[in-house]
């Protein structure tokens, strides 16, 4: 079976607060559609409907301290209990201890090395190259699995090839922030059907999608708004042609949900499944926490 995991940076199930929680806000009429009418709140989960699943998962896998963006996303790379091998919760970006893990255990790796396609799906500028062979940035864990399983992270001419997408699914960003005039720009529905239709050509894709966790360390308001209705738009297009397989959208820590402080949050974190109902029944039994995410994929996907 055919799985897109969408990763959305810090997003927690957060309370039905309009004055600290986006969510309340934002208008999303396809996500409400694919939950009867919820909205992505603490107070939805569980939700188990006709187009979509929904369940809160614990991100702080029984480890004291609020969850990091490295453990948060290893864990969901590997499924191993990262934080409780080591004691401690740990991010941005992975340390030598982190990264450790980040070589054969990770899906990308099982996948190539079981013959199964496996992508993540964003285009990166020249310059976030420039910075990791300069010394000056480090992989997140994401990309780090990726390029230790041996597959490549796409690139410029990727992007303008449409192969990939840009960070913001749009492509708006590519022009209004790295100054790169000509490159291709979609409405957020199109981004939609452009990444299923990218999807469909692995077995397991995964797009990366960092900005919401920017916003919510921002703490503003119309800005985590604004992003969370572009991806809805997103999700829309997608969901119009998506007709093969599951659509998992989850996170590795809470943040934008609350907007009353510049930490990460305490909140579970939605695990959003869609797709036909017995293979989302399936693949969320027994789903509890980060370290269940990764071995419901690989199941999926080598059944």
């Amino acid at each position: 079976m055919r799985v897109l995991f969408i990763f959305l940076d810090g997003i927690g199930l957060g309370e039905n607060n309009s004055e600290t929680n986006p969510f309340v806000l934002a208008k999303m009429p396809n996500l409400n559609r694919l939950l009867d009418g919820r909205s992505l709140l603490k107070e939805a989960a569980p939700f188990h409907g006709e187009h979509a699943t929904l369940l809160a998962v614990d991100p702080a896998v029984g480890v004291s301290g609020l969850p990091q963006s490295a453990t948060g996303q290893a864990i969901l790379m590997t499924g191993i209990n990262i934080p409780a091998e080591l004691g401690y919760h740990y991010g941005p970006k992975p340390n030598p201890e982190v990264a450790a893990y980040l070589k054969e255990a990770t899906l990308f790796s099982r996948f190539a090395k079981g013959g199964k396609k496996a992508a993540l799906l964003n285009a990166y500028p020249p310059r976030y190259f420039h910075g990791i062979d300069s010394g000056k940035r480090l992989y997140s864990s994401i990309p780090l699995s990726v390029i230790n399983a041996g597959l490549p992270l796409f690139r410029h001419d990727d992007l303008f090839a449409g192969r990939a997408l840009s960070a913001d699914f749009t492509g708006e960003g590519w022009r209004t922030m790295l100054g790169y005039l000509d490159a291709p720009v979609m409405e957020p529905p199109h981004a939609g059907q452009t990444l299923g239709t990218l999807a469909r050509e692995y077995d397991f894709a995964l797009f990366e999608y960092w900005a919401s966790d920017y916003a919510g360390h921002k703490q503003e308001m119309d800005d985590a708004i604004r992003l969370m209705e572009t991806f809805d738009g997103v999700l829309g297009g997608l969901t119009e042609m998506w007709d093969d397989g599951l659509i998992l959208i989850t996170s590795d820590h809470g943040n934008m949900e609350d907007l009353s402080t510049r930490k990460h949050t305490d909140a579970d974190v939605p695990a959003l499944v869609i797709g036909e109902k017995t293979a989302r029944e399936e693949f969320t039994r027994g789903m509890s926490d980060l370290t269940h995410i990764a071995l419901a994929i690989w199941r999926a996907v080598m059944q």
